[in-house]
């Protein structure tokens, strides 16, 4: 089995989704420590004229040891209209900008009280919409034990190790700097980084910014068009 796992992000690239698509089961993983300034509760969009601007969910006040899984939504502030209304910034130039709204809109229209609740259900409802139904699981409710873990690298391999039955682990390029791959083979595990060719597409703008959110993506390419996007990566 060829098995990825991903902390939950909120909307994130594409690269992200390529990474789901491309594996037989897809892990999210929510029991380390919560980092600020990462992607776990923002990402970024087009800004209305020039530039790209952030879209953020509020996050009650936690500890610095508070694990991903347990961190709350500050429901007290209005933040789904404004991400809405950050999102209004694609009305005029996106051809598919009704079709995200109104999901978007559906998305937000329920009631969530962990950023894993929010994230996990906007992969999936963005999966289907775009056209891919890879199985997932949240690491958490699992109940899998497995070997302590001595260093960051290890998570993923001590947990393909309890499952069995997983002969490839796949990761995002950026894992490349910390993964010891010798461990991986040791344990009889093939280790692949997956990079996305990120290809430009038509933003109605001078300069190209690369690596939004999903949602810039999906607000100029048809559904069919980013999943053959999904299908343009290598492995390094």
């Amino acid at each position: 089995m060829k098995l990825a796992i991903m902390q939950p992000y909120f909307l994130p690239y594409i690269g992200y989704f390529s990474l789901m698509k491309h594996a037989e089961k897809f892990i999210i993983f929510d029991t380390v420590q919560y980092i600020r300034h990462g992607w776990i509760e923002r990402n970024r969009i087009l800004k209305p004229v020039e530039g790209w601007q952030y879209i953020r969910v509020p996050l009650q006040t936690h500890s610095q040891t508070t694990p991903i899984k347990d961190i709350l939504i500050d429901n007290s502030v209005p933040w789904k209209k404004k991400i809405l209304s950050q999102i209004d910034t694609y009305k005029k130039n996106a051809p598919y900008f009704l079709k995200v709204r109104n999901l978007m809109t559906t998305i937000l229209n329920l009631d969530y009280i962990t950023i894993v609740d929010l994230n996990v259900y906007t992969l999936r409802e963005i999966s289907n919409y775009i056209g891919f139904k890879t199985p997932f699981e949240i690491f958490s409710q699992m109940k899998i034990e497995i070997e302590p873990v001595h260093e960051a690298d290890e998570w993923a391999l001590n947990i393909c190790k309890a499952l069995g039955n997983v002969t490839e682990y796949h990761n995002l390029p950026g894992g490349v700097r910390f993964f010891d791959t010798t461990k991986y083979d040791k344990a009889g595990i093939q280790i692949d980084f997956q990079q996305i060719e990120l290809q430009e597409y038509n933003q109605q703008r001078p300069a190209f910014e690369s690596g939004l959110s999903i949602i810039d993506v999906m607000m100029f390419n048809s559904p069919e068009t980013i999943n053959n996007m999904l299908d343009n990566y290598k492995l390094v």
